[in-house]
């Protein structure tokens, strides 16, 4: 049984900001976003520079249950390169495997 999702956190236009991460969605490189609150509904459109992608899913995930899958999801090589780059965003941030971010997945509308 699915529970229903509370409300947003932040609107969509700011799930994916950064030029580099942009240029990974424009490529098909970035297809998830993992944030603190949440940014997004099932099915709302995200666009970026006329692209629109579809949010195709919404979860609750522990920094610790990612994967190497995971991490390419989100444009890098693996686990280790993902957590560098989000230490290198938020200075005097630690990994806390047990801390639960919300995970933000879309797919290409054509």
């Amino acid at each position: 049984m699915t529970h229903p999702l509370p409300p947003k956190t932040c609107s969509i236009d700011r799930l994916v900001t950064r030029e580099a991460d942009i240029e990974k969605v424009l490529s098909g490189e970035k297809r998830a976003a993992r944030r603190n609150g949440r940014y997004a509904d099932l099915g709302e459109i995200l666009e970026l520079r006329g692209r629109r992608f579809s949010i195709t899913a919404v979860y609750r995930q522990k920094l610790g249950e990612m994967t190497d899958t995971d991490a390419r999801s989100e444009g890098f090589s693996d686990l280790d390169a993902y957590r560098e780059y989000i230490l290198s965003l938020h200075p005097g941030m630690r990994w806390v495997p047990s801390m639960e971010v919300w995970v933000h997945e879309w797919s290409s509308v054509t």
